[in-house]
Parts: structure tokens; C-alpha cells; sequence
């Protein structure tokens, strides 16, 4: 949990308060989309080179927290 802590911020001045990743403009939903793409670890890694792959781990265990907490009804 700490470890999503450091990486995850909410700053209503950063990006409307969406999540981030460490203070910066890049969105941890971009990330997840970026993953449901099937880009890899490692393009998305080469096409943002100050992301860690610790950033992309605690993207996914913050998308897990989410859904555990929060469900969206899904059109059938």
C-alpha cells in the first residue's frame, strides 16, 4: 500500500485531481489504457522513459483497489 502511496498522487491542481503518476502529467488511466492496448511493459516503458516499472505495477494494484471498492454496470 505504501508503495502506491509514492507513486499514485492526487493534486486537484494536477490534472483536475485525476491520479497520476509521482506529481507528474501523465494519468494513471493512460497507463491501464496503454496496457488494455496490448502495448508491453517494456513499449510503454520506451515511449515514456521517466516511468519506472514500479510506476506500471502500482497503476495495476491501484486498478485493482478500485475495482474492489467500486463496480460500474456494464452494458449486457
Amino acid at each position: 500500500m505504501q508503495e502506491i502511496a509514492n507513486r499514485i498522487t492526487i493534486d486537484p491542481e494536477v490534472c483536475h485531481g485525476k491520479p497520476t503518476i509521482r506529481g507528474s502529467r501523465l494519468m494513471v488511466a493512460t497507463i491501464l489504457e496503454l496496457m488494455a492496448s496490448d502495448m508491453t511493459v517494456e513499449d510503454i516503458l520506451e515511449d515514456y522513459p521517466a516511468l519506472e516499472i514500479a510506476d506500471i505495477k502500482a497503476c495495476l494494484h491501484y486498478a485493482a483497489m478500485l475495482a474492489k471498492f467500486q463496480s460500474i454496470p456494464l452494458a449486457a
